[in-house]
C-alpha cells in the first residue's frame, strides 16, 4: 500500500480491525448472510470510531492537514480490509485461483484521496486498474467493494479500466488527467500500477503540459465566476471560491505536471517560489484544511460554504476572542481573508512565471502584442522610466529601483495603469521586500500623494489598480488607517464584501456612474455627475475611498472616519475647503439613505430637517452620488429601482429648501392647489363636476399632501369602480419593472387592523412590504396603498402574484379565512438569520414630525414580524398614518407615523413606556418552525 509520508498517528488499530473481520468470516457458524452483516456492523463501528477520534483531535487543537491525513490513512486501511473481505467472499472469488488472481487488480486512489488528504465529507475516488487480458473477476471485485463502501455511507467516484483505456481518456479529458496526477496504489498489482504511472508521464503529461496549464487556468477562472469572482465575499466557498483550497490544488497540479512533485524544493530551486513562499503555501493549506474539516464536522455534510450560521461556532472552536471593536467571529474571518489573499498572491506569481517560461498563454493575446500602440507604450516605458515590460508584465529595470527612490513603488502602479500591463512576479516579490521603505517620509511626500490621487481619480479603472496596491500591501503602508479594514468582515447579512473590498467597489461604482455605465438605471445621478466640478470631483472620490475606513472601532465608524479624513486629506494635498467637504461627506454618508428609506418623505418636517443638515445644493449633489455608489457597492441585489426613486424624491424635495429664500405655501394653499390639479386632470378624462366632487370631497387635508396627481387619479378611478359595482371593497395593483416594486391599493370600510391583515397576507405568501400609506376618508372608508418588492421578472407573473394577495385580503376581510391558521403554515425563516443576535430597540419620537409621533422599531427580521407589530399598535389604540419598512440583512427597521384615535400626538411617559415594552416583547419572540 502506498502511503504519503505522514507523522499522523492512526485513528484506529487497523490490524485489530482486520483480525476482527477475519474471525467473523471464518468462525461464524450462522447462515451465509450473517457474516456479511456482522462484518458490515464492525466496519460501521470502525468508521464511526475513526471519525470521532479525528474530530476529537481536531477540536483539541490539531491541525486540519493532520486531520485530513488521518482520515485518508484510515480510508486506506478500510479499503484494504474491504478488499480482503471481498476476495474471501465465495460469490466473488469461488476458487483459490480466483483469490490469487484477484491480486492482479490494482486498487488505486485518485484525486484528493490520491493526494492523501480527505475531509470528513469528501468523496472517495477509486480506480480499479485491470490487466489488458482480464476476465469478469476484476469487475466482480470492483462491484463488491463499491457496494460495501456505499453501505457504509461513502460517496464513491469510481472507474474500472485498463492502462490503455486510462491513457486514452487522460489524453482527451483534462479532469481524468488531473485525477491521475495524484494516483496512488492502495492494494494489488504493483507492477501494473507502476507501468501505468511511467506511461502516463511519458505519453500524456510531457506531451500536454502547455495545454494542461491553459486548461487549468481557464477552469480556475470559470470556477471563480461561478462562485463569485470577489475574493472577499463574507460567506466564502472554502473549496471553489477565490483564494480557496481549489486554487491551492491548482498550484499543486501545475507543479506536479511541470516538476513531478508538489510545491516544494523543485519549485524553489527553479526560482518559481522562494523558501518563504513555499512555506506560505504550506501554512495556507493547513489553515484552509482546518476550516474545511471543522465545517464538515459542524454541518454533518460536505458543506463548502462558510455560512453565517457556522462562523460563530467555528471561531469559538479556533479560539478567536473579541478584541477592540472586532468580535471573535470577525477576527476569524479577517484571518481567513488574509489567507485567501496570500493564496491569490501565490497563484499570480506562478501564473506569471509560467508565462515567462512560455508554458502558459499570455494575458496580452496575440492581437495586443502586434498592436503598434502597445509596442509604442512598451518602448516609452523602457526609455523614460525605471521599468520595462516583458510579455505584458511590468518589471523593474534594476533590482535596486525601489531602494534608490521609494516613490518608484507608486510609479510602478501608475505605469501599470497607463499601459494596462500586469505586475511581473519579480516586481511583486520586490514590492513585498520593500514595503518598509514606505515610511513617514514617503507618506508625506507631495509627489507620492499626487501619484496616489492620480491613481484614485484619473485612471480608467481605479478599482483594479487599488486592488493590486492592496494585494501587494502598498495601500496599507501608504495609508495606515486602511490596514485596519483589510480583510475585515462585518458579521451581518447586509454587507456582501469585506470593508476594504467595499471601499474599492464604491470607487468603482462612482467611476461607472461617471462613464455612463448605469445611465438607464441611474438617470439622476448620471446627469448630476456631469455638473460636478474638478475640485468637487476630487472630494467625491476621496470620500468614496474613505467613507467606511473607520469601521472596526468601538466608536461610531462615521465619526472615526471623519477624524481620519481630517488628518489624511491635507497630507494628500487637499485644500482646507476640500478637506472640510470630505470630512462632512464621510460623517454623513448614511444620512440620505436612512432618511429616504425610513422617513415619510411627504412630511414637510422630514424635508426641512434634512435640508438644514445638508445646507447647500453642492453638498446635496455629492451626498446623492456617494449614497448611490455606496449602496450599489454593498453587493448584488441590494440596489433596486425603489431605492433610487426614494433618493430622487428626497433630492428633488430638498432642492427648494436649499435654493435660498424658500417660503413654503400655507397648508390651505397646497391643499387647494393639489385638489385643483386633480379636478383638471379628471375633467380632461371626461369626468363631470358632480363625479369629481363625489371623490374629492371624501378626503381630509392630509391626503392631498401624501400623493401626487397621477396616484390620485388612480385612486379616483378605484373609488368610482367600487361605486359602479356597488361594493364596499375594491382592490387594484400596478407593477413597475424599473423600481422593482408592486403597488397594491385597497379601498374598504375603515378597519383598525387593515394594515395588520395586509401584512399577514403578505407574510403568508412571502411578500416583502417596504412602505405603506394609510388614508382615512370623511365617510369612514380607508384608502391604503402598499408597496411590496417585486418577485417575478415578467409583469404577467407578478400580476398573478398580486391577484393572489388581493384574493387573500378579500377572504380575510369577509371572514372566509383565519389569518392565524395561514400564518402558522407559512414558510419558515431563512436558517442563516438564526446566527445573528440583534438587540431590540424601540424609540418614540415627537420631534421628527409636526403632527405625528414617529415610532421606530429595530430588531431581528422574521416572517410575520410586521403583522405582529401592526397588530400590537392597533391593540395600543394607535392610528397608523404611514409605515416605512426597511431590512438591512438580518435586521428589520420599521418606522410608523402614528396618532392616537382622535388624531393627536402621543404624550405621557407612561404611555410611551407601555409602547416600548409591548413592541420590545414582540421583537424578542423567537422564530417558530412552520407547521406541516
Amino acid at each position: 500500500m502506498d502511503k504519503p509520508e505522514t507523522t499522523t498517528p492512526p485513528l484506529i488499530d487497523a490490524a485489530a480491525l482486520k483480525a476482527d473481520l477475519n474471525k467473523l468470516c471464518i468462525n461464524n457458524a450462522s447462515p451465509a448472510e450473517q457474516p456479511n452483516m456482522d462484518c458490515l456492523t464492525r466496519l460501521k463501528q470502525a468508521v464511526e470510531a475513526a471519525r470521532l477520534e479525528a474530530r476529537r483531535r481536531l477540536e483539541a487543537g490539531g491541525s486540519g492537514r493532520a486531520c485530513a491525513e488521518g482520515l485518508s490513512d484510515f480510508q486506506d486501511d478500510l479499503t484494504d480490509a474491504i478488499f480482503e473481505l471481498v476476495i474471501m467472499d465465495e460469490t466473488v472469488c469461488p476458487t483459490p485461483e480466483d483469490r490469487q488472481a484477484a491480486e492482479d487488480v490494482a486498487v488505486v486512489a485518485t484525486g484528493g484521496y490520491g493526494r492523501g488528504l480527505l475531509a470528513p465529507g469528501s468523496d472517495i475516488d477509486l480506480l480499479f486498474l485491470l490487466p489488458d487480458r482480464h476476465g469478469p473477476l476484476g469487475e466482480r471485485i470492483a462491484e463488491a467493494m463499491l457496494y460495501k463502501l456505499w453501505d457504509l455511507g461513502f460517496k464513491v467516484g469510481h472507474a474500472t479500466r485498463t492502462i490503455k483505456q486510462s491513457l486514452q481518456l487522460a489524453q482527451a479529458d483534462t479532469t481524468i488527467r488531473t485525477s491521475l496526477l495524484d494516483a496512488r496504489l492502495i492494494r494489488g498489482n504493483r507492477a501494473l500500477f507502476d507501468t501505468m504511472q511511467s506511461r502516463f508521464y511519458a505519453e500524456v503529461v510531457k506531451t500536454t503540459a502547455r495545454q494542461f496549464v491553459d486548461a487549468k487556468m481557464s477552469e480556475r477562472d470559470e470556477r471563480h465566476q461561478r462562485s463569485g469572482d470577489a475574493r472577499y465575499r463574507v460567506e466564502p466557498n472554502i473549496k471553489d471560491g477565490k483564494g480557496g483550497l481549489r486554487d491551492l490544488h491548482t498550484l499543486h497540479w501545475l507543479s506536479k505536471i511541470i516538476y513531478g512533485e508538489d510545491v516544494g524544493a523543485k519549485t524553489v530551486a527553479d526560482g518559481i517560489f522562494t523558501d518563504e513562499e513555499a512555506a506560505t503555501f504550506q501554512r495556507c493549506e493547513d489553515f484552509l484544511w482546518t476550516i474545511r474539516c471543522h465545517l464538515h464536522f459542524l454541518t454533518g455534510r460536505a458543506e463548502e460554504r462558510i455560512s453565517f450560521d457556522v462562523q460563530p461556532r467555528m471561531s469559538e472552536l479556533l479560539g478567536y476572542k473579541r478584541l477592540g471593536g472586532l468580535r471573535g467571529v470577525e477576527r476569524f474571518m479577517k484571518h481567513y481573508f488574509l489567507v485567501a489573499k496570500d493564496v491569490g498572491d501565490l497563484t499570480s506569481i506562478l501564473c506569471a512565471a509560467l508565462e515567462m517560461q512560455q508554458l502558459k498563454s499570455s494575458p496580452m493575446g496575440l492581437a495586443k502584442m502586434l498592436d503598434p500602440t502597445s509596442w509604442k507604450k512598451r518602448r516609452e516605458v523602457r526609455l523614460r522610466t525605471e521599468f520595462r515590460i516583458e510579455n505584458d508584465r511590468i518589471n523593474l529595470a534594476a533590482p535596486d529601483a525601489f531602494e534608490r527612490d521609494p516613490l518608484n513603488i507608486l510609479r510602478l502602479f501608475s505605469q501599470s495603469a497607463k499601459t494596462g500591463a500586469f505586475l511581473h512576479p519579480d516586481a511583486i516579490r520586490q514590492l513585498r521586500h520593500s514595503l518598509g521603505l514606505i515610511d513617514a517620509t514617503v507618506r508625506n511626500d507631495p509627489e507620492a500623494n499626487r501619484i496616489f490621487l492620480d491613481l484614485l481619480t484619473e485612471t480608467k479603472d481605479p478599482a483594479t489598480i487599488l486592488r493590486r496596491m492592496s494585494d501587494a500591501g502598498v495601500l496599507a503602508r501608504f495609508i495606515p488607517a486602511f490596514r485596519k479594514v483589510v480583510g475585515m468582515m462585518q458579521f451581518n447579512m447586509y454587507h456582501h464584501f469585506t470593508v476594504d473590498e467595499h471601499l474599492i467597489r464604491t470607487v468603482q461604482m462612482l467611476r461607472g456612474i461617471e462613464t455612463g455605465d448605469a445611465i438607464e438605471e441611474l438617470p439622476l445621478s448620471s446627469e448630476i455627475i456631469k455638473l460636478v466640478e474638478k475640485d468637487s470631483r476630487l472630494v467625491l472620490f476621496v470620500a468614496a475611498f474613505l467613507h467606511d475606513i473607520g469601521k472596526g472601532r468601538k466608536e461610531d465608524h462615521s465619526v472615526v472616519g471623519a477624524r481620519i479624513a481630517r488628518d489624511l486629506c491635507p497630507r494628500l494635498g487637499l485644500t482646507t475647503k476640500q478637506t472640510d467637504r470630505v470630512v462632512w461627506l464621510v460623517e454623513h454618508h448614511l444620512l440620505m439613505s436612512n432618511i429616504a428609506q425610513t422617513r415619510d418623505l411627504s412630511d414637510p418636517k422630514t424635508i426641512k430637517d434634512f435640508a438644514e443638515v445638508v445646507q447647500s445644493r453642492a453638498r446635496l449633489q455629492q451626498l446623492l452620488l456617494l449614497t448611490v455608489a455606496d449602496i450599489r457597492a454593498v453587493g448584488p441585489g441590494v440596489w433596486n429601482g425603489w431605492k433610487g426613486q426614494l433618493l430622487r424624491t428626497l433630492y428633488h424635495a430638498a432642492i427648494p429648501h436649499l435654493a435660498g429664500g424658500y417660503a413654503p405655501d400655507t397648508l390651505p394653499t397646497r391643499v387647494a392647489k393639489a385638489r385643483t390639479e386633480l379636478c383638471t386632470a379628471l375633467a380632461d378624462e371626461g369626468w363631470t363636476p358632480k363625479q369629481t366632487k363625489a371623490v374629492t370631497s371624501r378626503f381630509y387635508d392630509d391626503y392631498w399632501l401624501k400623493f401626487d396627481t397621477a396616484t390620485q387619479i388612480e385612486h379616483a378611478k378605484l373609488i368610482a369602480r367600487a361605486g359602479k359595482e356597488n361594493t364596499k371593497l375594491a382592490l387594484d395593483h400596478t407593477t413597475d419593472e424599473f423600481t422593482e416594486m408592486t403597488e397594491l391599493t385597497i379601498f374598504a370600510p375603515n378597519h383598525p387592523r387593515l394594515l395588520s391583515l395586509f401584512a399577514g397576507a403578505c407574510a403568508v405568501v412571502g411578500g416583502n412590504i417596504v412602505a405603506a400609506q394609510i388614508t382615512t376618508t370623511r365617510d369612514g372608508f380607508a384608502l391604503d396603498t402598499f408597496r411590496i418588492k417585486r418577485e417575478f421578472a415578467t409583469d404577467e407573473d407578478e400580476a398573478r402574484r398580486a391577484r393572489g394577495i388581493e384574493d387573500k385580503i378579500k377572504r380575510l376581510l369577509s371572514g372566509e379565512g383565519r389569518l392565524q391558521k395561514l400564518l402558522d403554515n407559512r414558510r419558515p425563516a431563512e436558517h442563516r438569520v438564526e446566527a445573528f443576535a440583534v438587540e431590540p430597540e424601540v424609540t418614540v419620537n415627537n420631534k421628527l414630525s409636526d403632527k405625528l409621533t414617529v415610532i421606530e422599531v429595530a430588531g431581528r427580521d422574521r416572517p410575520g414580524l410586521l403583522h405582529d407589530l401592526t397588530t400590537a399598535l392597533s391593540d395600543l389604540n394607535l392610528d397608523i398614518s404611514s409605515a416605512h419598512i426597511t431590512t438591512w440583512g438580518e435586521k428589520a427597521v420599521d418606522v410608523f407615523y402614528v396618532t392616537d384615535l382622535v388624531g393627536k400626538k402621543l404624550h405621557g411617559e407612561d404611555r410611551r413606556q407601555r409602547i416600548v415594552e409591548t413592541l420590545e416583547e414582540i421583537l424578542t419572540i423567537e422564530d417558530e418552525p412552520a407547521i406541516a
